[in-house]
């Protein structure tokens, strides 16, 4: 599996063209500041783009005027690919963990728990920790602020006051793959920079007298699996000022009132350890060559940029308040950890913290955790994952789409041949649960069934989500090279997997309606993805697929069986699978709802909204936060009191045991629950827009008593922008303005 960190993301030919431009245009902004004689602004890091979108911000930043103590104190901050949890020691200490989406580990060979074993572990580099000295915070009544500026993307502490004041500003570059730690402090001081490193004889080497450097690698034994094997990740620390003092830190040769300490991490895939070291100094060399204030104006432009794609900003009571903060935030942890190599882990991203007292349930007995560990380990549940991901399109966040797509691309081709191995036929299709390299399990009709045995469905979302993202984007080259190579083979393996009945339709047995009910007859999620998703291809433009390969997704669908109907208290409703409604539940869902999101096949203005909205208001399952729809499903049926209410808990949802106020509690994951914020940003997302084909229809489930400011994405490269006053919608800017004739009202 090949590695790519960052900048290979960014490695195509517009991006490079457009860094080229995000120079030049840092270059010109410093040159025409300085004209001005206005370069103290620079020199003081202060915001200089979108003051509009700044000020909206600022009123969302978080800050905390106590420090820590511990890493469950911690704020989060990241370029996408490296991630950092950041905090403050009492005695003044800045510590922060660095994560990275692509430090894939091996579990312990003393590790139990499955989970934990298959799949890789997700790691953290290191631990750095950076102390002042003296420090003001040891001084009795000593000032102290931190501080996270959400527009810039920097995390801002101050320690102490007037001669004895301290300040640390930490930032990871938007652009390269490098952490920047700037201190400031108003007399001379002494800084020293150490690396905390907990897994010294476990896969970890600390390189030996360096040279005014620390440089440190993990590399995982000659006997992982081969997916694992030869990954080597790590880092090297260095500044200007700083000498060596022992192989885990560096000080500054004299007091100084500002340094610079810059941290540069490398994952690496089959090479040796010299040549790791010999690519980190490279890299590190490389990006010592660059201005640190146009790279800082360069990555303080990419922010305001990002923040301009989209917003939602409520107001009206305390509700919408902090409904809006946890969107926010929401957004900014995806961002910090969304263009990396891997996709966003569900539990707990690359924002993960050690615990000395950690209960993974009420029952179980305390436990000490260090910051590798995370509850049900290191594969991907598509499940879950996709919560992250479908809010991304209405955010306008295209770019960190693409991680979860180039795995499944990547997966496709051996997930391919293994299906031809044991079936004997054509097509692919995911694993419900998955390590990053994909790979399936046998599940003929006589596997014993479980949870996920037999259980096909992610490649139909994967692909509804992929012709979205080629609905909003009309990247041709995307789809002819990711959607149509994914779409196809799923289609494939339902065509020949499965057999037909007596009237000649499709017929899914067995087959797993999701998690829920084990080996059933023609599950409703199977059949709503299959009919949503192969219209849909059968619709692409014709440049794009070829008539042969229509019709025979046309035969498909005229041979698809219909979602199963039955009645409940005298009401029509859609049924979970087709027959006696007799097989156990397993989990915590409504598979039947599928049929309304994600497949969209009901809702507002569309056929059968009775039959849509008396299986919502029957379903069994009626719960919050987590992995749960029904934020969704419920604005799409333009429920706005369900909505609303299961919107604003899952945004306000925070962990007890960590204080950032968007690390999301463990719900039935792990803290931070990464789907309970993404199912959170959907639904309001859903409550002010939806769209159907070219249809835009706004405040679909908005609240009385809500107003709003807000830009949204629509499809077919469309920006809808607006005000929320009094249930009505003002100021309203539809790009391109050909678009307006599209929109629809559903004010009530």
């Amino acid at each position: 599996m090949r590695i790519i960190s960052i900048i290979n993301i960014q490695n195509s030919r517009l991006n490079k063209y457009q860094g080229a431009l995000r120079g030049l245009f840092a270059i010109l902004l410093l040159l025409a500041m300085t004209i001005k004689g206005n370069c103290q602004e620079v020199n003081d890091h202060k915001p200089i783009f979108g003051s509009a979108i700044s000020q909206q911000l600022d009123a969302y930043n978080v800050s905390w005027n106590t420090p820590g103590p511990s890493s469950s104190q911690s704020m989060p901050t990241g370029n996408g690919d490296i991630g950092l949890n950041v905090w403050v020691e009492p005695n003044g200490d800045l510590c922060f963990y660095i994560g990275k989406t692509d430090a894939w580990g091996v579990a312990s060979a003393t590790e139990k728990n499955p989970w934990i074993k298959a799949g890789g572990v997700l790691m953290k580099l290191g631990k750095v920790r950076i102390s002042v000295s003296p420090n003001p915070l040891l001084n009795p009544g000593a000032s102290f602020q931190q501080i996270l500026k959400l527009h810039n993307n920097e995390i801002v502490v101050k320690e102490g006051a007037g001669d004895n004041a301290v300040q640390l500003r930490v930032w990871v570059d938007a652009n390269h793959p490098v952490i920047r730690m700037e201190s400031k402090s108003a007399r001379p001081a002494s800084v020293k920079v150490t690396l905390d490193d907990w897994r010294i004889g476990n896969g970890d080497t600390i390189l030996a007298k360096q040279a005014n450097k620390i440089a440190w690698y993990h590399q995982n034994p000659d006997d992982a699996d081969a997916h694992l094997r030869g990954i080597i990740f790590g880092g090297i620390i260095k500044g200007n000022q700083l000498v060596y003092k022992d192989d885990t830190t560096l000080v500054t040769h004299t007091a100084v009132t500002n340094q610079l300490i810059s941290i540069y991490p490398l994952t690496t895939k089959d090479v040796s350890a010299g040549q790791w070291l010999s690519k980190a100094n490279k890299q590190a060399t490389q990006i010592e060559e660059l201005s640190l204030e146009q790279t800082r104006l360069a990555h303080q432009q990419w922010w305001d940029q990002f923040w301009h794609r989209s917003w939602i900003f409520l107001a009206g009571d305390k509700l919408a308040d902090s409904t809006t903060r946890g969107y926010v935030l929401q957004r900014f942890v995806t961002a910090c950890a969304g263009r990396g190599a891997y996709p966003i882990k569900f539990n707990g991203s690359i924002f993960v913290v050690d615990n000395p007292s950690f209960k993974p349930n009420a029952k179980s007995p305390v436990t000490s955790i260090d910051a590798d560990y995370r509850g049900w380990g290191g594969q991907y549940w598509m499940q879950n994952t996709r919560a992250m991901y479908w809010p991304r399109l209405m955010a306008g966040d295209f770019d960190e789409m693409l991680p979860l797509f180039n795995m499944y691309a990547q997966i496709l081709p051996d997930n391919a041949k293994q299906v031809k191995e044991f079936y004997h036929h054509e097509g692919a299709y995911f694993a419900e649960t998955s390590p990053f390299w994909g790979g399936l399990l046998y599940t003929g009709p006589e596997v014993k069934a479980n949870y996920t045995a037999h259980y096909f469905t992610p490649i139909l979302e994967l692909s509804m989500m992929m012709l979205d993202y080629y609905e909003y984007t009309g990247d041709q080259k995307f789809a002819k090279k990711t959607l149509l190579p994914i779409a196809s083979a799923g289609i494939q393996f339902f065509d020949q997997h499965f057999g037909r009945d007596a009237q000649g339709k499709l017929l899914l047995d067995p087959d797993n309606s999701i998690e829920m009910f084990w080996k059933v007859h023609n599950p409703a999620p199977d059949i709503a993805g299959l009919h949503a998703v192969i219209s849909r291809l059968i619709a692409l433009p014709d440049n794009l697929v070829d008539a042969k390969t229509k019709a025979d997704w046309q035969r498909v669908y005229n041979e698809l069986p219909e979602l199963p109907v039955g009645n409940q208290d005298g009401k029509p409703v859609l049924l979970p699978y087709t027959g006696p409604q007799t097989a156990k539940g397993y989990n915590m869902e409504n598979p039947e709802l599928y049929a309304i999101y994600p497949y969209r096949i009901y809702g507002l203005g569309k056929p059968d909204f009775t039959l849509a909205l008396n299986t919502f208001e029957a379903r069994k399952i009626k719960d919050k936060g987590c992995w749960i729809q029904d934020p969704i499903q419920a604005a799409m049926l333009g429920l706005t009191d369900v909505a609303q209410t299961d919107v604003t808990f899952a945004l306000t949802r925070k962990e007890p045991t960590l204080k950032f106020p968007a690390f999301w509690a463990t719900g039935h994951d792990y803290a931070p629950d990464e789907d309970n914020g993404g199912n959170g940003e959907n639904g309001l997302q859903q409550m002010l827009m939806q769209t159907d084909g070219k249809k835009i229809i706004l405040l679909p489930a908005w609240p009385k008593g809500w107003n709003a400011d807000f830009k949204l994405n629509a499809p077919y490269n469309t920006t809808v922008q607006g005000k929320v006053e009094n249930g009505k919608i003002t100021n309203l800017v539809i790009t391109p303005a050909s678009r307006m004739q599209n929109v629809v009202y559903m004010t009530k």
